[in-house]
């Protein structure tokens, strides 16, 4: 089925935006829940938003209010904008299912919040 492909990190300052794109088959994106992951350095990834087929998303609550999970599956693609970027939001971030596939994990794209 491939991996995930992720772009759009960056180094932004603090307060600033940046919206994240993920890529995938859409046979991925026609069957399943997906989600952003972060992971921080020395940590396990964890999963900051999700969309199910229905469209219903959930988002954790360090994140909640400031970034927005969206899908397109025609072209099998998902973004994650991000507003407000804080400091603690620097980690890598991946895109995989609910629950994840070791063998969907991409390279991810790092996040870098600093003034």
């Amino acid at each position: 089925q491939g991996q995930f492909v992720e772009s759009g990190g960056a180094l932004v300052q603090p307060g600033g935006s940046l919206r994240l794109s993920c890529a995938a088959s859409r046979n991925i994106f026609e069957m399943n829940t997906i989600a952003w992951y972060r992971q921080f350095p020395g940590n396990e990834r964890a999963w900051v938003a999700k969309i199910n087929l229905a469209e219903k998303i959930d988002y954790s609550n360090s994140v909640k209010g400031r970034f927005t999970i969206s899908r397109d599956n025609a072209k099998g693609m998902a973004y994650l904008q991000m507003n407000d970027l804080k400091p603690e939001d620097t980690a890598v971030y991946f895109c995989n299912v609910i629950p994840s596939r070791a063998n969907l994990w991409g390279q991810g794209t790092q996040v870098t919040v600093n003034s």
